[in-house]
């Protein structure tokens, strides 16, 4: 579902950011997907990003090292990441647009690939791997949001018999991946003010089925969830992702 719906939803973000709603987040687990990669890379590593967006990440966090490629299946995202890496003058960055489920890069080339919030194909991914090389994945739960989902009744994987982290788990034991290990990461983001909490609930797809992308806020629901977690004036929001790291044995 999250793949049929970001197509359109990351078009119209493409040049849009979470800054404007002011969210403060704190990490309450100690997973971290830039710290392993930059632990695991080396001045000779090829990375490939998949569900790059604009490639803020990559810019940000990546390490320095041979080859960096961004993959995102939005054009509109790879036309905002190509602007920006015209502007850095990198050399060893390149994007361009594929569908993560339908992967045209060429066997046994990345070293490290990673995924965030992102759909994914186990097989395929493995087969992109070098022998030896990892696959970090960093992606929202079931759960995420959990609270709010039963308040109002419904949203993303609200309705999904077994947790897309269990899912992919048992896809990447399936696809012949070794050391396969899933971490819970739980954070809590915190909102200024009821404004800035319902224009980000209706601009994200947290909601899907219910409101967002653009629908109305139930404000009845809203404001019992609101009374429910808020502390010291800041309205908290309970986010739950997954962190998942794997080995392609060489």
């Amino acid at each position: 579902m999250l793949h049929e719906y970001g197509f359109d939803f990351y078009e119209k973000m493409a040049h849009w950011s979470f800054d404007e709603f002011g969210i403060h987040e704190e990490c309450l687990t100690d997973w971290d997907l830039y710290g392993l990669l930059k632990a695991l890379a080396t001045k000779d590593s090829r990375i490939l990003d998949l569900g790059t967006a604009g490639g803020e990440k990559i810019f940000s966090f990546f390490p320095d090292c041979a080859e960096i490629l961004g993959t995102d299946f939005s054009p509109a995202m790879i036309a905002t990441a190509r602007a920006a890496l015209a502007k850095s003058g990198r050399k060893n960055i390149s994007f361009r647009v594929m569908d993560n489920l339908r992967m045209d890069v060429p066997d046994e080339h990345f070293d490290i690939i990673t995924a965030r919030h992102t759909c994914t194909d186990a097989a395929q991914v493995f087969k992109a791997l070098r022998p030896g090389g990892h696959f970090l994945i960093r992606g929202v739960d079931k759960y995420d949001c959990w609270g709010l989902k039963l308040i109002f009744g419904g949203g993303q994987e609200y309705n999904e018999p077994v947790p897309i982290s269990i899912v992919e788990y048992e896809g990447l034991l399936n696809a012949g991946f070794a050391d396969v290990e899933l971490v819970p990461i739980h954070t809590r983001e915190f909102f200024k003010d009821r404004g800035m909490f319902k224009a980000f609930l209706e601009t994200v797809p947290i909601l899907e089925g219910v409101c967002g992308d653009g629908e109305p806020v139930n404000e009845a629901l809203l404001d019992e969830y609101i009374a429910k977690n808020t502390i010291g004036g800041r309205i908290i929001l309970y986010r739950n992702y997954y962190g998942i790291s794997a080995r392609k044995l060489g």
